[in-house]
């Protein structure tokens, strides 16, 4: 699936992407952003601290000074887009053809994909928790409501990591891509309904 450009909410100070960023808050929320768009685009192993840097538009120097070493950098990028979704879900939901949404699970895909420990690095993870609370409503099992929260997980991060061979193997290369997201949506949904079409066993 292709990856899509979000417009920014910042954790810390608002800033303009055609501004350079003045002050600690302003560079701290310029490298982030930033960050996870390059590591939505190419992952962080392909992702330089000097990509970082030249993309908000700040010294290298700074980068290093406000984050420290690359796994720590990766590792508040993630918790920067749990915050930013978290806030956004609130209002928009959970669809799978949310920009900011699919920049978070494609980031997430390539942090996998790259080696990083995703679940070590970021400390809380508010999509997850979202989706759990609402299996709750159909699931009265917490365990069953955990598990189809994951299932969720799963196949979006699925398609994120394989959609490629997966249109390839499947002969889905034509199918727009607005279309694949409401099926995936639909099937995701599917799984909140244990007794639907999704969740018959």
């Amino acid at each position: 699936m292709t990856t899509h450009r979000a417009t920014k909410t910042s954790q810390t100070a608002p800033t303009s992407r055609d501004a350079t960023p003045t002050g600690r808050d302003a560079v701290v929320a310029a490298v982030l952003d930033h960050a996870a768009d390059l590591f939505a685009e190419r992952g962080p192993t392909a992702t330089s601290i000097r990509d970082i840097a030249e993309r908000a538009g700040v010294n290298h120097g700074l980068v290093f000074r406000h984050f420290g070493a690359k796994e720590q950098l990766v590792g508040q990028v993630l918790e920067y887009l749990g915050t930013d979704t978290e806030a956004h879900v609130e209002h928009a939901g959970l669809g799978t053809d949310d920009p900011r949404l699919r920049r978070h699970w494609t980031v997430i895909a390539r942090c996998l994909l790259d080696g990083y420990p995703v679940g070590e690095l970021q400390q809380r993870f508010p999509t997850m928790e979202r989706l759990v609370t609402v299996a709750r409503s159909a699931y009265p099992d917490e365990q069953q409501a955990a598990l189809a929260a994951a299932h969720i997980g799963a196949l979006i991060l699925g398609w994120e990591l394989f959609g490629p061979f997966l249109r390839s193997a499947t002969g889905l290369q034509d199918t727009p891509e607005t279309e694949l997201c409401q099926a995936i949506t639909e099937r995701a949904t599917g799984m909140l309904q244990p007794h639907g079409p999704a969740g018959q066993k």
